[in-house]
């Protein structure tokens, strides 16, 4: 992440501001998704406009995300990670 904010242009000391705000965003997302399951489908589209510039296809997004953790409950963890880490 640390190279991807560098090849954006931004310097040594902007770097720890950045990565900061950065944290700040992904805990803000990970706060409001807590209890994505108890939120009913306005609720959840709400959640979603705050982090997404592209509120077009909001309904998209639900339904994805809704089916994206449905396909993570199913599977192992095993199975995602089969290949990238040796035994």
């Amino acid at each position: 992440m640390e190279l991807s904010v560098r090849e954006i242009g931004y310097g040594d000391q902007s770097i720890n501001k950045k990565m900061k705000d950065y944290l700040n965003l992904f805990y803000g997302m990970i706060d409001k998704i807590h209890n994505w399951d108890d939120l009913n489908g306005e609720s959840k589209k709400e959640v979603l406009v705050i982090f997404l510039d592209n509120a077009l296809n909001i309904d998209y997004f639900v339904k994805y995300f809704d089916k994206y953790k449905q396909f993570l409950l199913n599977n192992t963890l095993s199975s995602h990670i089969n290949g990238v880490i040796k035994p």
